[in-house]
């Protein structure tokens, strides 16, 4: 896979996350995720867990399609809480990179008023590349 992250001559860095990234491969897209087990079971009931089992989610089904973190290209972020998520940034990022590493794809985040799954207080879709090897 080729992947290029595209930053504009003169914007500031954005920190945690690409303005944009160039790709070629087969593309694998990740249906919203959220934060409970393989067996539809809510183990945490706090942003940070459900945020860290989200993501785990979602790197499960990247390595069902053949790839890895690295692979992801795209993270669209659906929260019930915005203040919640501001007031954690230093533990967010640590769990972000715990899980994902230091790779920081093009991502979005939104704040809805709630989600399908009523103990879900965030959902997460991702879209990756993966080598065509």
């Amino acid at each position: 896979m080729s992947m290029e992250i595209l930053h504009p001559e003169g914007w500031k860095v954005a920190k945690g996350y690409a303005n944009g990234v160039a790709a070629t491969g087969r593309i694998l897209y990740v249906g919203g995720q959220i934060g409970w087990t393989s067996d539809q079971i809510f183990e945490a009931h706090d942003f940070l867990g459900q945020m860290e089992q989200t993501l785990r989610n979602i790197l499960a089904v990247v390595e069902t399609g053949g790839g890895r973190a690295e692979h992801i290209t795209r993270l669209t972020w659906y929260i019930t809480d915005k203040k919640e998520y501001l007031a954690r940034q230093k533990d967010v990022g640590a769990i972000y990179r715990k899980v994902m590493g230091r790779h920081f794809p093009a991502m979005a985040m939104v704040q809805v008023a709630g989600l399908i799954e009523d103990e879900a207080l965030l959902e997460i879709e991702a879209t990756a590349v993966i080598p065509a090897d």
